[in-house]
C-alpha cells in the first residue's frame, strides 16, 4: 500500500490516470477531489466542510474490526478512520493490496512503504470518515509498536533513509557496461558458442533485478517521479518486464509476508506447495471435482508458463497498461537490433529466454531463501515488526554475499524499512538485533549455502 507525491505505481493509493485526485490544488491549497472518486455522503461532507477532528465520528476496534470484506475496506492510519471502499479499485497498488489490511491498524505498513507521508496526507483527507474513540488504544490490543516506532525515529534522526547517489550509479553503470561489452564482444569475435556462452553470463549477470528493485522501492530519489521513471527504464527497457505488474505483486508481498495466501511470494501451485496449511487445501480441491482439477491445477499451468513472457504481464485485459507495453517493446528492439544481425530473430528471442531463464533461477534463490525456510501461516494480524522478523531472516555479510544478492542478505532490515537505501541496511542491522533480543523475537542469520539448502529442505 503505496502513497507518493505523484502516485504511478508501488501500492500508492492515488494514481493520477486511476483516481482524478491528482495534484490540483484549490485556492486554499487543499486537493481537488474529482467526482469520479464515488465516496459515502458522511465523508464526502467531511471532506468539503473541513471538519475538525472533534466533529468526525469515534469508532472501536470492534466496530472497525467489521470493515474487513472486498465490498466494504476501512483502515485505521495514526488513529484516523479511512473508508477506502468507494476506490479501490482505481488503487495503483491493486485492491489486494487494501483488502489485505481492511479493518486493521495499517500506521505502520503505511510508514513503512511511503518515503514522504506528509504530502500523501493531503490525498487522505477526502477518505476520513472518524477517529478512534478516545478510551481506544492506538492500536488493536495483540500488537505492541511502542519501541519499533521510536526505532525508526532513530534511524530517521540519523540519516539512514538518505541515499548515496554515486552508489547506485555504479550499479547502472555495471549494466550498461557489461550489455556494451557483450555486443562488442560478438561484433569482434563472431558468434560461435563459446562466444555465445560466456555473453550468455555477461547479459544475465547484466540483467540486474536488484537495481529495478531499489527504484520500485522509491529508496533511490527524493522524488517518486524519478523513482519511477528510472524502474520503467530499468525493468521496462533493460529487462523486459512490466513495473506495474511487479509493483501490484511485490506490494503484496511486504504487506503481507508469508501469510497465506495473502503473499503471492508464498503461491507456487500446482508444481509445489509449502508450509503446513497449502498441500491440504490444494489436495482437497483436487480431489472435490474434476472441474476443480481442471481449474485449479491447468489453469495454474497455463498462468505459470505465460508469466515466463513479459508480454504476459502487458497485455491481459485485467491489467492493461500501455506505459509499460510501450518500454517492454523498447526491450525487444534493442536486443533485435543489436544482436539479430548475428543470431536471427529466432536466435535472439532463444538467447534473451535463456538469459531470463538463469536470472529467475538467481533471483528466486536469492528471494527465497529468507522466507520459504521461515514461519508461514494464515492471517493473524500481528504487529508490523513481529510479523516481518518472524517471517523473514538474514544470510551472512561478505563482499561477494553483498554482491549476489543485492543486499538482501540483511532481508531482515529490508523487510522492516522497505524505502531505505540498501547500502544502509549492515548500520542499522545491529539496532534490529538488539531489539528483537529485546523482544525475544528471533534474528535469524545463516550462511548462505545452508541458507540456499533450507530452500529444497
Amino acid at each position: 500500500m503505496t502513497f507518493e507525491e505523484k502516485p504511478e505505481g508501488n501500492g500508492s493509493l492515488v494514481d493520477e490516470n486511476q483516481l482524478d485526485l491528482s495534484a490540483k490544488h484549490q485556492a486554499n491549497g487543499k486537493p481537488a477531489a474529482s467526482g469520479r472518486a464515488k465516496l459515502p455522503a458522511r465523508q464526502e461532507a467531511n471532506a468539503k466542510c473541513g471538519l475538525p477532528s472533534k466533529s468526525l465520528s469515534t469508532y472501536t476496534w470492534q466496530e472497525i474490526q467489521r470493515h474487513n470484506q472486498k465490498t466494504d475496506k476501512w483502515l485505521v492510519i495514526n488513529r484516523k478512520v479511512y473508508d477506502v471502499t468507494g476506490w479501490a479499485d482505481r488503487h495503483p497498488g491493486g485492491r489486494r493490496v487494501l483488502n489485505h489490511c481492511a479493518g486493521e491498524d495499517a500506521t505502520d505498513v503505511f510508514r513503512a512503504m511511503h518515503p514522504d507521508p506528509d504530502i500523501v496526507q493531503l490525498y487522505l483527507k477526502p477518505l476520513l470518515i472518524g477517529e478512534l474513540a478516545p478510551e481506544e488504544p492506538n492500536q488493536e490490543r495483540n500488537k505492541n509498536v511502542k519501541d519499533f516506532q521510536e526505532l525508526r525515529r532513530t534511524l530517521e534522526t540519523m540519516n539512514m533513509f538518505n541515499a548515496n547517489l554515486g552508489f547506485f550509479f555504479l550499479h547502472l553503470a555495471q549494466v550498461l557496461i557489461l550489455e556494451a561489452l557483450a555486443w562488442v564482444i560478438v561484433w569482434h569475435f563472431g558468434s560461435g558458442w563459446l562466444i555465445t556462452i560466456f555473453i550468455y553470463f555477461l547479459l544475465t549477470v547484466a540483467q540486474d533485478s536488484f537495481l529495478q528493485h531499489d527504484l520500485g522501492h522509491l529508496s533511490v530519489f527524493k522524488k517518486s517521479k524519478w523513482n519511477r521513471l528510472m524502474q520503467n527504464f530499468v525493468i521496462g527497457h533493460l529487462k523486459g518486464f512490466s513495473a506495474k505488474w511487479w509493483n501490484n505483486r511485490h506490494s503484496q508481498h511486504h504487506v503481507k509476508t508469508n501469510i497465506y495466501p495473502k503473499d503471492p511470494d508464498v503461491v507456487f501451485g500446482p508444481f509445489f506447495v509449502v508450509g503446513d496449511l497449502q498441500p491440504v487445501k490444494v489436495c482437497l480441491q483436487i480431489l472435490s471435482t474434476r472441474e476443480m482439477f481442471q481449474e485449479v491445477v491447468l489453469g495454474k499451468v497455463y498462468t505459470f508458463v505465460l508469466r515466463r513472457s513479459g508480454w504476459r504481464f502487458c497485455l491481459t485485459f485485467k491489467h492493461f497498461f500501455p506505459q509499460d507495453i510501450a518500454w517492454v517493446s523498447t526491450f525487444y528492439i534493442r536486443y533485435f537490433i543489436t544482436f539479430g544481425p548475428f543470431y536471427g530473430i529466432f536466435g535472439t528471442l532463444v538467447l534473451i529466454y535463456l538469459v531470463k531463464l538463469l536470472e529467475s533461477l538467481w533471483v528466486a534463490y536469492v528471494t527465497q531463501m529468507s522466507h520459504i525456510p521461515m514461519k508461514m501461516s494464515t492471517e493473524e494480524n500481528q504487529d508490523w515488526f513481529s510479523s516481518q522478523v518472524l517471517a523473514t531472516c538474514n544470510v551472512e555479510q561478505s563482499f561477494f554475499n553483498d554482491w549476489f544478492t543485492g543486499h538482501l542478505n540483511f532481508q531482515i532490515e529490508h523487510h522492516l524499512f522497505p524505502t531505505m537505501p540498501r547500502h544502509n541496511y549492515h548500520k542499522v542491522a545491529p539496532l534490529v538485533k538488539s531489539l528483537c533480543a529485546k523482544h525475544g523475537l528471533p534474528y535469524v542469520n545463516k550462511p548462505i549455502l545452508k541458507a540456499f539448502g533450507d530452500i529444497i529442505r
